[in-house]
């Protein structure tokens, strides 16, 4: 896997959880399974290793990340309201 490849990967990952979020937002809970079989088929390749990248790509990849992770957080919490109901549980 290349560069080009990695960051291909990332960012199909990133649209596909911005999808998911998107989805979340509407209380469409189908649409968001179904794009999660996808997110989970796309990253397969992460199993089998993923080079490192260095430079601009490796910041891209980063950026990436964090949008994956906050469309997670976004999604944790649409999903789980009462988590922030019960006392000890609200998340950070």
């Amino acid at each position: 896997m290349n560069t080009s490849e990695v960051l291909a990967m990332y960012e199909n990952i990133a649209g596909l959880s911005t999808q998911m979020a998107a989805a979340a937002r509407m209380g469409d809970w189908d649409g968001v399974g179904k794009l999660e079989t996808q997110c989970t088929s796309a990253a397969r390749a992460t199993a089998t290793g993923v080079p490192a990248l260095d430079g601009a790509p490796r910041l891209r990849k980063i950026d990436l990340l964090k949008q994956i992770l906050a469309n997670d957080r976004e999604i944790r919490d649409l999903a789980d309201p009462w988590m922030n109901t019960v006392p000890g549980m609200a998340r950070q």
